[in-house]
């Protein structure tokens, strides 16, 4: 398979966003992207990351049983829990960033987070996983989505599947280290969303990812979804 389609698809959203969707936050002066410009070209490349919690929202809250963020504190906590992530995967190969919309944050595990066409964590890389597991149970007042991916080499089912089982076992090893399993839901993409070229090798390996989405709730959230509203 040449250069997806869902890469040129991405590709072009991120171009677009880049060139006319930034605005100044007017506290900080620093420029982020527009919510508003991201909902016009989110498309495949950024669908995934913006499509909301994995299965809803309501019925995860009231299973996790948590208790929300007040509302002005969520900016705050995320930001500090970023910093913090990054700090304590450094060198690990772990990238640590806000989502596009800047509602959660996006841990990205490596290529090297399992050997080749394996779904058992490298023993190398279980310090990283410690971290961010530790960090989870620091700020429980959060869902967490893990969403396998793979690059597009060999059938789609078996990538499916692949990148299923990868998002099923990181979930798996975070519930080992203390995280809740009730607030964590999985999902494997598959090759469907590239984030680099695939007729490379570098491409393909970062194209071979577990994403873990950490998307804080606040307590209106909370008090929305027990209502049933």
């Amino acid at each position: 398979m040449n250069i997806s389609r869902y890469l040129l698809s991405g590709l072009a959203a991120v171009s677009l966003v880049t060139v006319s969707g930034c605005v100044t936050d007017p506290n900080t002066g620093e420029r982020k992207v527009s919510r508003t410009a991201i909902g016009g070209v989110g498309g495949a490349g950024l669908g995934y990351l913006l499509g909301g919690l994995i299965g809803g929202d309501t019925a995860r809250i009231l299973g996790a049983g948590i208790g929300g963020v007040a509302g002005g504190a969520v900016g705050y906590k995320m930001d500090q829990q970023i910093k913090e992530l990054k700090e304590q995967t450094a060198g690990s190969g772990v990238d640590v960033t806000e989502t596009p919309d800047g509602d959660a944050i996006l841990v990205n595990l490596p290529d090297v987070t399992f050997a080749v066409d394996s779904t058992t964590i490298s023993p190398s890389f279980r310090d990283a996983l410690d971290n961010v597991a530790s960090s989870l149970s620091q700020y429980p007042d959060s869902l967490v989505d893990v969403m396998g991916h793979t690059d597009s080499t060999g059938s789609d089912s078996y990538n499916l599947d692949l990148s299923r089982r990868r998002a099923d076992s990181v979930a798996n090893y975070l519930v080992s280290r203390g995280v809740s399993r009730a607030r964590i839901e999985t999902v494997g993409y598959g090759e469907q969303y590239p984030v680099a070229d695939n007729t490379t090798e570098s491409g393909r390996a970062l194209n071979r990812r577990v994403e873990i989405k950490i998307t804080p709730i606040t307590q209106d959230q909370v008090q929305a979804a027990r209502s049933g509203s």
